[in-house]
């Protein structure tokens, strides 16, 4: 048998270690939303087991939204410390330990464990984007699009089966936390080889190449500015339509079932528009489309009785699956490299979640003051104009 030549062994091992990346990538990107979709259908059951007021109840999703935004900043300073594939290695660890300490019993375990969690989970939202472009340069449409399908498909399956597992397969909502451990395994063992490498360590963290702080970049502004305000959309349509709905008329049964409409409806978007998005010098024209379907998703909550919601909930889904894979693009391509990318990252998502925390009590304090869904459907239409003119300034063909 005739040996392979140098250069086609050197092709082999490069394929084996791209395909390696892209299975890790693939399988922590699954694990970046479940941990916390996966409480949200189990809330009833863990307030009457643990005598938790609705207060505490609800601080249990807002826990790691906050963890998001307050942690965000130093994920870039700790890949240039020790690399992005260490700390994205570490955020893994977290997360197992989080799923561990969760279910311990008692509400000090509850909270710690999503604390940790939230902690994990944060650092791997600013550094995958940084990853993606270092390791995908000439792939980043594709790549973003699977790892934002894997987040989404995984945090779609987490509330889907939390259920089951507690009720049908006899584990109570303790061992329906715990379960997702497995899946936390599995990542870290996909993601083991990756230790070898130690991309971006040596890069610049937060600062441009001419030495400015990110926050004097009005395009870096603009881009956390998109970040936040579609995620403060994203927010009502998975917290506050279910609730309007029912309001309206609605099974509750059947207002789930538009909830899983808006989840499943994103999928595709979440593939193809970063895709487009590469392909594209600017990408107002996603921009606007994706400020319109917006638009018309909450326009069709504004009318009498529920005729529209389950078209309302298509455009929303579309919208919000449109909108997340293209902020992560921003990143990367308004950026030069993979740490200047975690850089950006780390400001959109750290303001950017802080913007969203204040979406749904805004929302229903209006509703409070008011007596009607009008008032803060059209404070959604008016954050949807700002999201269009954020998403029209990120998407001039620029670097920070």
């Amino acid at each position: 048998m005739q040996a392979q030549s140098p250069q086609v062994a050197v092709a082999v091992r490069r394929d084996a270690t791209l395909i390696l990346s892209a299975l890790g990538v693939v399988l922590l990107a699954a694990n970046m939303r479940a941990p916390i979709t996966a409480v949200g259908p189990l809330v009833p059951v863990i307030q009457r087991s643990l005598d938790l007021s609705n207060a505490a109840a609800g601080a249990l999703t807002t826990v790691p939204l906050l963890a998001f935004a307050l942690l965000s900043p130093p994920a870039a300073r700790l890949a240039r410390a020790l690399g992005i594939e260490r700390v994205l290695f570490c955020s893994l660890l977290l997360l197992l330990a989080g799923h561990v300490v969760r279910p311990l019993g008692g509400v000090l375990p509850l909270f710690a464990g999503t604390i940790l969690i939230g902690a994990a989970i944060a650092l791997a939202n600013v550094l995958m984007p940084a990853l993606v472009k270092e390791r995908f340069g000439n792939r980043l449409g594709i790549m973003t699009g699977v790892y934002t399908v894997a987040m989404n498909f995984g945090a779609a399956l987490a509330a889907g089966l939390s259920i089951p597992l507690a009720e049908r397969w006899g584990l109570g909502w303790r061992g329906s936390l715990r379960f997702w451990a497995l899946l936390t395994l599995v990542a870290l063992v996909a993601w083991a080889p990756q230790l070898r490498h130690r991309g971006g360590s040596a890069l610049p963290a937060v600062p441009d190449r001419h030495g400015r702080p990110l926050w004097t970049s009005p395009l870096a502004w603009q881009v956390t500015f998109f970040m936040g305000l579609q995620t403060f959309l994203f927010y009502f349509g998975f917290t506050w339509s279910p609730v309007i709905l029912q309001q309206e008329g609605v099974e509750p049964e059947t207002a789930g079932w538009m909830i899983s409409v808006f989840q499943f409806a994103q999928l595709p978007a979440m593939f193809f528009v970063p895709i487009q998005a590469e392909r594209m010098g600017e990408q107002k024209p996603l921009v606007f489309l994706i400020a319109a379907l917006m638009a018309a998703g909450i326009g069709g909550y504004l009318l009498p009785g529920s005729t529209l919601a389950w078209p309302a909930s298509v455009a929303l889904g579309v919208g919000a699956g449109s909108a997340l894979p293209l902020a992560m693009m921003f990143f990367t391509l308004r950026t030069r490299d993979a740490m200047e990318a975690a850089g950006l990252s780390a400001m959109a998502q750290s303001l950017g979640y802080l913007l969203a925390g204040l979406g749904p009590p805004v929302f229903g304090w209006l509703y409070d003051v008011t007596g009607g869904w009008v008032a803060p459907l059209s404070m959604l239409l008016v954050v949807c104009a700002c999201l269009l003119l954020a998403g029209a300034g990120a998407a001039r063909n620029e670097h920070v």
